[in-house]
């Protein structure tokens, strides 16, 4: 049966034109059902007689819920209690227009064969398809189209008898609701429903706690307006409309909202395409916002610019019923109108909520007995939130999953509901599950869709693989990796020519041609995006079977690998490049620690051992010319943790040690990501996928300059060989630890390094400005980073060997994957962050030590000291609590100053380190000042079992140089 949909569209040049499109209705759609004996189903999805104890539906029946209860109640939906489920097709399409996430969410759910949820294409169906009529709403339609086919279903499963399942309608629109019943379906509120069901009487806690009704969100607003009920504490937000309007006129502006990590009170907008953030100061000019919020701001007059505050100050110690106040907030608005001012600005109204669902512990309540209770979460820039639970008692000391619902202008804190309980504070497994959602790092198994494109075992390499390969089997490769390693995706050979010059290979696991484009591997590895490192395990970007076996570079096997062979002098200069998918058997699988060993030890003269001093030469010279080119070595703390074998939990902390085969190999990796990158660019001008790091805006070196001059030193910042000369200056002899600080300074002040799609910004903004290098890529790391698969498919398409396909050409379609692949490489660091916070706090736990410390920021209450041997910052807080602060705060030097104790940026003070236990929820290394001695400030006491003796000097703790 067809049927024609048509509509108008305006033209960029404001004219209108009509479009009419073929719509099919079919008459052979099935209704999903067991209990259905007409319709012709090659399977079922909705059981025969459901069975679910309930005070209202108690009898068997199918849930059909309306798209504002799939939006908002899909944690009500995932439980599994909840089965035997009517999605329509018209609810799904509206979800995936209002919120990707609630999709993804729902789709998860239409996969799981337990859950029983069947699509109805009820708009292909010739018995529900109905027409909009003239002057009809979205909403109403939508709600008539979704009652119809609730009747449909109804009258359908009735004709098979008389015990087959009801229909039941959940919606939480009173209107809707009361049409329903008029026309004869069952329907019910989503809260009236789940408090019905006998066997899941806690479920209630995982509603979203918006209103019960939708239409009474109305009469909220209106007693908001006229004064009832609880006071008005932040401004009304401007509606979309108003917003556009001011944004097109220039009296608003669009960005993002970011918190400030140190003081809960401030936070910054960053304006795309803008240099620098505008402030934020107050909770009232915040507006319920919450960070990665899409907003509105307003940018206030000059004279109400203001400053960041120097204090540290978290939202710990607010009483937890204040919520009709923002305590003393007005105070912390007052203008600061001096040099360091910054523009500042309000938020007027939020275009779009980027709420996810949280990890926290529940505060202990002020009463027993209220059901109200207060969520903090593990995220410091993250509000505590407000919910309603009957398991407080048992979900004290938990990690457990809140969402945000809805932020009323009347609550001091977002309002939201209970979602999940992960286990107990303190318990491994659970920091670490907390850890991945909170990052935002997808780790759940492999499915068996994924794992079922993956290669048939036993796996060999046929004659039919030779013919299109290079062998390379002859050649004396090896890999040098970190020892542990099992995902080797490189290695490297060297050999003399015949004409005196130099044959040099690196040689990357072909991934490509395990993964082909577009299947549910190839997604799945997509939507990672990379293998995060934590420190006690490895979350893979792709299945097992490729990262640690078959694509694996490992000693003595035979491997597919993408080759770059380079012919140069003996002076490093490249003569010519090759590319070529190639069959390689490495000799051995080293460890930088080994294959120094080799290098060093003059007896040995074998094959493996020659090419790996020649590598080393060649990389010297290699790594001098890039320096001189202006490239840059900065520095981080890098540590590494000795596991118990049964535990898992640290024993001890040891440097990670730095040697020149460290150096050798990363001067070649760079060098083939380097010559990949033009190969693909000649061929993929539009569309090839790039890193590039961006030149940082001068504003940004603000801090590292400060501290440079505080000792006497400049850091000259006009361009990348001037600031890596003036680092290389920035000497103390009394103070060998300084250059380094001061790198891990400047480290901070750079700019992401982002991948980005070669058609999306002018070729001068290809730079990489850390390497110094017009262009880049990644290409040698395929098993751990899709960046790396994708060009080598590029590559694959360069050289001849593969056919292209479409998307590797859409410019768009490439940006969108740099960046998935962008905010997937971020999350994966926070990730091996947090991993090395949280075994260093485990590691401290029950131990006190004393150690050298290195002051890198001075606060107006506190000091931000670095401790080398463990690699980590702390805060030295220097207001002793119920006692007046005896130190005088110097913002210009900076510095504190006690009597004749002065306090400077890179000191070096003597801490005692121990774990402080009072805080659940945030526990964290306690740093308390044993030298300097300050007259009238407590020096703690040093306990016996303190693992510093008063005379060791504790070793210099080397960074790893990037």
């Amino acid at each position: 049966m067809l049927k024609s949909k048509s509509f108008v569209k305006k033209t960029r040049k404001g004219g209108v034109i009509k479009i009419v499109r073929e719509h099919y209705l079919r008459d052979d759609i099935w209704c999903g059902s067991e209990a259905c004996s007409q319709c012709k189903q090659d399977s079922f999805v909705l059981e025969k007689a459901p069975s679910v104890a309930s005070d209202k539906c108690n009898f068997p029946h199918y849930i059909l819920p309306d798209t504002n209860v799939v939006l908002h109640q899909v944690d009500i939906l995932e439980d599994e209690i909840i089965k035997n489920c009517i999605l329509l097709q018209t609810v799904q399409q509206e979800v995936k227009h209002r919120s990707l996430p609630a999709y993804k969410r729902i789709q998860g759910l239409t996969t799981n064969s337990d859950k029983k949820f069947y699509v109805f294409s009820n708009e292909y169906h010739k018995e529900t398809f109905i027409e909009r009529l003239g002057g009809e709403t979205a909403n109403d339609y939508n709600d008539r189209v979704i009652r119809k086919a609730a009747t449909w279903y109804s009258q359908h499963l009735e004709k098979n008898g008389e015990n087959v399942p009801k229909i039941v309608l959940l919606t939480n629109d009173r209107a809707n609701r009361e049409k329903a019943k008029n026309e004869g379906i069952i329907a019910y509120t989503v809260h009236e429903y789940v408090q019905s069901l006998t066997d899941k009487p806690y479920l209630v806690d995982r509603l979203a706690q918006l209103a019960k009704d939708e239409n009474d969100k109305e009469k909220v607003d209106q007693d908001i307006k006229t004064g009832k009920g609880r006071n008005v504490l932040y401004p009304e937000h401007l509606n979309l409309a108003a917003i556009q309007k001011g944004i097109k006129e220039g009296k608003y502006k669009q960005g993002t909202f970011l918190s400030s990590r140190e003081n809960f009170r401030e936070g910054y907008v960053s304006i795309p395409g803008e240099e620098k953030m505008y402030f934020i100061k107050g909770l009232a000019n915040q507006n319920r916002v919450v960070s990665n919020d899409t907003v509105a701001i307003e940018v206030l007059p000059k004279s109400k610019w203001t400053c960041p505050s120097s204090l540290v100050e978290v939202d710990e110690n607010v009483d937890p019923e204040a919520e009709n106040s923002l305590e003393n907030d007005e105070e912390t608005t007052s203008s600061v109108v001096n040099s360091s001012a910054q523009p500042t600005c309000r938020v007027v109204g939020v275009i779009k909520r980027n709420w996810r669902q949280y990890c926290g512990t529940l505060e202990p309540p002020s009463m027993k007995g209220g059901s109200r209770h207060l969520f903090k979460p593990a995220e410091k820039r993250i509000p505590k939130i407000r919910i309603e639970t009957r398991q407080a008692e048992s979900l004290l000391g938990h990690r457990i999953i809140v969402t945000i619902d809805s932020w009323p202008r009347n609550s001091r804190y977002p309002v939201g509901h209970f979602v999940k309980n992960l286990g107990k504070i303190g318990d491994k497994d659970t920091e670490n599950e907390v850890l991945l959602l909170e990052h935002d790092v997808p780790h759940a198994t492999f499915s068996e869709t994924v794992l079922s494109f993956l290669p048939k075992m036993p796996w060999v390499i046929t004659e039919e693989d030779l013919k299109v390969r290079t062998d390379l089997r002859w050649l004396d490769i090896c890999s040098v990796d970190p020892p542990g390693c099992t995902d080797i995706d490189d290695a490297l050979h060297c050999r003399s020519l015949d004409n005196g010059n130099l044959e040099v290979g690196v040689h990357i696991a072909d991934v490509s041609h395990f993964i082909q484009p577009g299947n549910a591997l190839d997604e799945e590895a997509s939507n990672r995006g990379t293998t995060v490192y934590l420190t006690d395990k490895r979350i893979d970007m792709v299945p097992d079977l490729l990262s640690s076996n078959l694509c694996s570079l490992r000693g003595g096997e035979e491997r597919f690998a993408f080759s770059v062979l380079w012919e140069m002098t003996k002076n490093a200069e490249i003569i010519e490049t090759k590319f070529m998918k190639s069959v390689i058997r490495s000799r051995a699988a080293l460890t930088y620690e080994e294959a120094q060993l080799r290098i060093d030890d003059k007896s040995q003269s074998d094959a493996v051992t020659t090419s790996l001093r020649n590598l080393l030469a060649l990389a010297k010279i290699l790594k001098k010319g890039r320096l001189d080119k202006g490239a840059l070595v900065l520095a981080s703390p890098e540590i590494r943790f000795n596991i118990d074998s049964e535990t898992h939990d640290p024993i001890d902390v040891q440097e990670k040690m730095i040697r020149e085969t460290n150096s050798m190999v990363e001067e070649f990796m760079l060098l083939a990501n380097t010559s990949v990158a033009k190969k693909i660019l000649k061929d993929f001008t539009k569309s090839a996928l790039l890193r590039r790091h961006p030149v940082p805006p001068p504003s940004q070196y603000e801090m590292a300059i400060k501290a440079a001059l505080s000792r006497g030193f400049k850091l000259e910042i006009d361009n990348g060989l001037a600031l890596s000369q003036s680092l290389d200056k920035a000497v103390m002899e009394d103070n060998p630890l300084f250059n380094t600080l001061l790198r891990m300074l400047t480290t901070r002040c750079m700019t992401q390094a982002v991948y980005f799609s070669s058609g999306t910004v002018p070729e001068e903004d290809f730079f990489h400005f850390g390497l110094a290098s017009p262009i880049y890529t990644h290409f040698t790391s395929p098993i751990r980073r899709y960046a790396d698969l994708m060009v080598h498919r590029m590559l694959a398409v360069a050289i001849g060997y593969s056919e292209v396909y479409p998307e590797l050409l859409n410019s768009e379609k490439m940006q969108d994957i740099c960046k998935n692949l962008n905010y997937r490489h971020k999350m994966a660091q926070y990730a091996g962050r947090s991993s090395v916070e949280l075994h260093t706090h485990i590691f401290f736990r029950d131990k006190v030590t004393i150690e050298d410390g290195y002051i890198l920021f001075i606060r107006k209450n506190a000091l931000q000291v670095f401790i080398p041997k463990y690699g980590f910052e702390g805060t030295l807080y220097l207001k002793e609590k119920g006692k007046d602060s005896i130190f005088t705060y110097n913002e210009q030097e900076p510095s504190q100053s006690a009597g004749h104790i002065k306090f400077r940026l890179f000191d070096k003070v003597l801490v005692q380190i121990s774990t402080e236990t009072t805080n659940l929820q945030h526990q964290r290394l306690r740093l308390q000042l044993v030298q300097p001695e300050v007259p009238g400030f407590s020096v703690p006491r040093t306990p016996a079992s303190s693992s510093r003796k008063e005379d060791e000097e504790p070793p210099a703790k080397k960074l790893k140089q990037k």
